[in-house]
């Protein structure tokens, strides 16, 4: 089957380079067609290409919609039966919308044996936010619908600049990969995998996230029916909390108060509570259903019954957790990120860090540092540039303003 990679981006903003990149250094072995669909008489470098075994079909229609709308399929579906190629690079116009090609790359494909492998849009960080201003239609519509978006010229613009353009590029799209390392930093594979694979950091660390919230919960859901070993029940009643298990009649004792106490595994008869009897006698159903009124009602004894997710207000885990993190962080010396790490790792000058990861430049050109944290343990290591520096932490009562300013560019 035969991949599609669109790679998108207004005029200048430097597709022609990566495009070249990719060629060069990460699919010289398979038989590549390049689809250009430029607005106007600019076309790419051919005689580039052409040396290296290149096809190229040029569509210099002059009218991108007509040539979307029309000629585009037809042209892609004649090039692909022609050619049978392992991979079609389509280099659309730097004004048209990447949705439109999109579109007609899947009208394609419900006729012909092809898969949208990618879509890129190359991004000059210099002038994001004029473009964003003055061509908001077409500009915002490569962003937006992009599984991957490169900053280009990020090695001479100014860093607040760049900074500036991944703030407006996510408020665009949350979820792309925005590359802000210079892709001359970067090999052609790197890139490829990049545009190929959606970026698991985040994924991997909201799994985490969620292990240790449900770790939290079943905490809290303990601490909740026994802070002691031996806990009195509103009744005024002893209740003995201990691990054995008697098989007498009498073991299983229905309380004064009509509370039925038993304490196997520290569960309730009812499926994980569920279902549970207060202590009052009334009967609470937790089973996913919300009261009419209020999620959180006081019920006659006195006691707040949370009927909102099953739990009980105030050890909601995800009341106690967040995360933060921060794109396109700056280089930084090995001795500060010392200090800073070795305060998230030990100190709470940033909040409660249960848990800290990222990857940051050095100061010395092409040098990375990958660093791993949690509560007194630190790992820090040397790896290649990546695509852009990222940190990612999670704790409680995080101090959002004092984590920009250590990971911030000064």
């Amino acid at each position: 089957m035969t991949k599609i990679d669109i790679v998108s981006g207004f005029l200048g903003a430097g597709k022609t380079t990566f495009i070249k990149k990719l060629l060069e250094e990460a699919i010289a072995g398979e038989q590549v067609v390049l689809i250009e669909n430029e607005f106007g008489q600019i076309g790419i470098d051919g005689g580039f290409l052409k040396d290296a075994g290149i096809e190229i079909r040029e569509m210099n229609s002059g009218c991108i919609c007509c040539s979307l709308v029309g000629d585009f399929g037809k042209s892609l579906e004649e090039v692909l039966t022609k050619y049978k190629p392992d991979r079609v690079i389509i280099e659309p116009s730097g004004v048209g919308k990447l949705s439109d090609v999109m579109k007609a790359v899947r009208d394609v494909a419900a006729t012909v044996e092809v898969t949208l492998n990618s879509a890129v849009t190359i991004v000059d960080a210099s002038k994001c936010r004029m473009y964003m201003k003055n061509f908001g239609e077409f500009f915002n519509n490569q962003i937006e619908n992009a599984g991957t978006v490169v900053l280009s010229r990020t090695d001479v613009v100014d860093a607040a600049k760049v900074q500036q353009a991944v703030e407006l590029i996510r408020q665009l799209n949350q979820t792309a990969s925005v590359v802000t390392t210079p892709c001359a930093q970067l090999t052609g594979a790197q890139l490829l995998e990049i545009i190929e694979k959606p970026d698991t950091m985040a994924e991997d660390l909201m799994k985490e996230v969620q292990e240790e919230r449900a770790r939290m919960k079943e905490q809290e859901h303990h601490r909740h029916h026994h802070d002691e070993e031996d806990e009195e029940c509103c009744c005024g009643h002893d209740h003995e909390h201990e691990h054995h298990h008697h098989h007498d009649d009498d073991d299983e004792e229905e309380c004064c108060c009509g509370h039925d106490h038993d304490h196997e595994h520290h569960h309730h008869d009812h499926d994980e509570d569920d279902e549970e009897e207060c202590c009052c006698g009334h009967d609470h159903d937790h089973e996913h259903h919300h009261h009419d009124d209020d999620d959180e009602e006081e019920c006659c004894c006195g006691h707040d019954h949370d009927h909102h997710h099953h739990h009980h207000h105030g050890h909601d885990a995800d009341e106690v957790f967040e995360s933060w993190g921060m794109e396109h962080v700056g280089p930084c010396s090995k001795e500060k990120l010392e200090t800073i790490l070795d305060e998230l790792a030990n100190g709470n000058a940033y909040g409660d860090v249960i848990r800290a990861k990222g990857m940051i430049p050095s100061e010395n050109d092409g040098e990375w540092f990958y660093f791993d944290i949690v509560p007194d343990e630190i790992e820090i290591r040397t790896g290649a540039p990546d695509y852009t520096g990222k940190v990612c932490v999670i704790g409680a009562k995080l101090k959002e303003e004092e984590l920009k300013k250590a990971f911030g560019r000064s």
